[in-house]
């Protein structure tokens, strides 16, 4: 047997958030660290690969006895997340984390017209005094990405259908804990703070029972809200 579920919802940006693109190169006067955006539509994106990275990483602070590689995390992590650097270890990640594009009819309805500002920033150096202006392109408050993560659900035998709900649970703790952090760089000057709203688990292939989806729904708002 083979099934996915599928978990949807909406990242909605509560704090100017900054996940950047290339800034290798900056022309005096221009914006020194732009956002990501998507190459299609021009509009700013988050990309799969750091949902995904961040919400493994404070799962591995909430779990971990230690901090080392990925190889080392907790074995509840390493069955959702996956491992590949050791050959006689590798395990395959259950789930994947799609791309995020901004949704720029949402900001429309709020009467906004434009999906970023610019942050001036200051550092200044301790020793000579000198200051080091810079500018920062942000994600304005208010921006919503369209959310969806798809999980394969495994089969092989009993243990295996409860390690499913415990894995809903575990990313539904990762889920709370990204929003107690912050998604992007510069979180502890106060970016990136996000929400995740109308987060819904549904099956989108394979034929699963009702009583076991029940099972999953409960397993993702118990580690979502805490209740675990």
């Amino acid at each position: 047997m083979y099934a996915k579920l599928k978990i949807s919802g909406t990242i909605e940006v509560l704090t100017g958030m900054h996940i950047g693109g290339n800034s290798s190169f900056s022309a005096i006067g221009a914006i020194d660290s732009e956002v990501l955006r998507d190459p299609l539509s021009g509009v700013p994106v988050v990309p799969g690969s750091t949902l995904k990275g961040k919400m493994r990483t404070l799962l591995a602070k909430a779990y971990n006895r230690v901090v080392g590689s990925h190889d080392q995390d907790d074995e509840r992590i390493l069955n959702l997340f996956g491992c590949g650097s050791q050959a006689d270890k590798v395990r395959n990640s259950r789930v994947i984390f799609a791309d995020c594009v901004m949704d720029e009819e949402a900001l429309r309805k709020k009467g906004v017209e434009i999906s970023t500002e610019i942050k001036f920033e200051n550092t200044i150096n301790r020793l000579t005094a000198v200051a080091n202006p810079r500018q920062i392109e942000r994600v304005i408050r208010g921006a919503e990405f369209p959310l969806e993560v798809i999980y394969e659900v495994r089969f092989d035998d009993n243990e295996a259908l409860d390690s499913t709900i415990e894995d809903m649970r575990l990313l539904g703790e990762g889920f709370r804990l990204l929003e107690y952090d912050y998604l992007g760089g510069h979180g502890s000057r106060g970016y990136g703070k996000v929400k995740f709203n109308n987060l819904q688990l549904d099956p989108v292939f394979g034929n699963l029972d009702a009583d076991f989806m029940e099972l999953c729904r409960d397993a993702f708002k118990e580690g979502k809200e805490g209740n675990a």
